[in-house]
């Protein structure tokens, strides 16, 4: 059963992927039922979270049952909890590749005016290529695109319109993988071959790894970069029980 799920987690396009897992949240919590990890977005605990990620970047216990968060988007929702997201009274957020643990949320928030937006997933409202976005210039207060930056063709093309739709004094989170071991990040356009790609990038999808000079390639096109360091910013916490990257940053791109 479990390689079966990983086949299924790493052959099926994501659309589908992503219709299948509202059948899955079903009877997932009964499967899984416990209290040795927590999830903080849908506040439910279970015995374990499942497992995630390819041969070369597999994770055990880091994907909820329920919602389908993993590390990166527990974390950040610890930061939005912790930001004036949910309070600010009128904001128009711009969600690329929307996660399905957040987007129900933050659709029914009536504080925000929600767009999302990708070029495959079927709860986005418009469908487009990042490298040129169809959108009007100072749009946003809020963008949320994340995991999309490594699989695109001109990262640095696409960060400048991500910029270019913000609103003066907007703001964004623009996650990505890192290898925090690495001081640069790792591209090589010579590297076509998927299976040679995932051994490379962590995926086959991935055209690039990066590293420790992210935050410098969006102060490139503009962005100023503050960075959220929860070991500093929240206290009482458990990494464990939230099943945390405890070396995860979030970079707070601002306009």
């Amino acid at each position: 059963m479990k390689k079966l799920y990983k086949y299924l987690l790493n052959s099926l396009p994501r659309p589908l992927l992503i219709r299948l897992s509202y059948i899955f949240k079903f009877f997932a919590p009964f499967a899984y039922s416990g209290n040795k990890v927590h999830c903080p977005v849908c506040e439910k605990d279970f015995r374990k979270f499942l497992s995630y990620g390819s041969n070369t970047a597999h994770r055990e216990n880091v994907l909820c049952p329920y919602d389908l968060t993993l590390e990166r988007h527990r974390l950040m929702w610890l930061y939005l909890k912790k930001s004036n997201f949910f309070n600010v009274e009128k904001q128009k957020v711009l969600h690329i590749a929307p996660e399905q643990c957040f987007y129900p949320i933050f659709k029914k928030q009536k504080n925000i005016d929600y767009l999302t937006a990708d070029m495959v997933s079927p709860i986005a409202d418009i469908h487009f290529d990042l490298h040129e976005i169809p959108l009007e210039e100072n749009s946003f207060d809020v963008i949320f695109c994340n995991h999309v930056l490594e699989h695109v063709e001109d990262d640095y093309q696409c960060m400048k319109e991500l910029y270019r739709v913000m609103k003066k004094g907007g703001w964004g989170i623009f996650q990505v993988p890192i290898d925090y071991n690495n001081k640069e990040t790792y591209e090589d356009s010579n590297i076509t071959d998927p299976k040679e790609r995932e051994i490379h990038f962590w995926q086959k999808d991935h055209l690039r790894l990066y590293g420790l000079d992210y935050p410098k390639k969006l102060e490139k096109v503009g962005f100023k970069i503050n960075i959220f360091d929860p070991k500093k910013s929240l206290k009482n916490f458990d990494y464990e029980k939230l099943r945390l990257n405890p070396s995860e940053l979030i970079y707070i791109a601002s306009k």
